[in-house]
């Protein structure tokens, strides 16, 4: 997996931070530099967390499933990327949270990481150099959580539903391109 696609996965994955994130700073009114640093760090520490964690479980069974891992590759982004849509396009409201402590955030960042942990699943079959992935993945998600909180406060939850859209659409078409790949259907 090139820069460019693992850009285009963190950046996928961490639309669900992001819009969580755009709702706390909704609720906050105000967006101060500290609460939008651990708002970044709550999320971005998971989102790294969790494909690390899915990695190591994966390498357990790689050569077991050598076979399909494109496919499973595919599947599980699709499923995850189909859920975020599903998500987007829900007219459900969720009510937002001001609160920033450890019991309220750890419970959002699992929430928002659980498709990160299948991703890193999918490393395993991949090449992928971990340790700088689950890196990148997380600072990108740190970064965009931060700028997430301040766009909640400016704007409103005007672009939540936008960015669970944008995210698993990218997921999607991640996966996909991955199965082409190996069909050889893509070069």
């Amino acid at each position: 997996m090139g820069f460019v696609e693992l850009f285009i996965l963190a950046v996928g994955l961490s639309m669900d931070a992001f819009a969580v994130s755009i709702c706390k700073g909704l609720a906050m009114r105000e967006a101060k530099p500290r609460a939008m640093a651990l708002v970044g760090l709550w999320f971005g520490g998971f989102q790294a967390l969790m494909p690390l964690a899915g990695y190591l479980i994966g390498v357990q069974f790689s050569a077991a499933i050598e076979a399909v891992d494109h496919w499973l590759a595919f599947l599980l982004l699709a499923a995850i990327g189909g859920n975020m849509v599903k998500e987007a396009l829900s007219k459900e409201e969720e009510p937002g949270d001001a609160s920033l402590a450890p019991k309220a955030m750890v419970v959002l960042a699992l929430a928002t990481s659980i498709d990160a942990l299948a991703v890193g699943v999918s490393f395993a079959f991949l090449s992928v150099d971990i340790l700088p992935a689950v890196v990148f993945i997380g600072v990108t998600t740190f970064a965009l959580s931060a700028v997430g909180v301040k766009v909640g406060s400016l704007f409103g939850s005007r672009y939540k539903s936008k960015a669970e859209l944008f995210g698993g659409c990218i997921l999607i078409l991640l996966g996909l391109k991955i199965l082409l790949e190996h069909l050889g259907i893509l070069g």
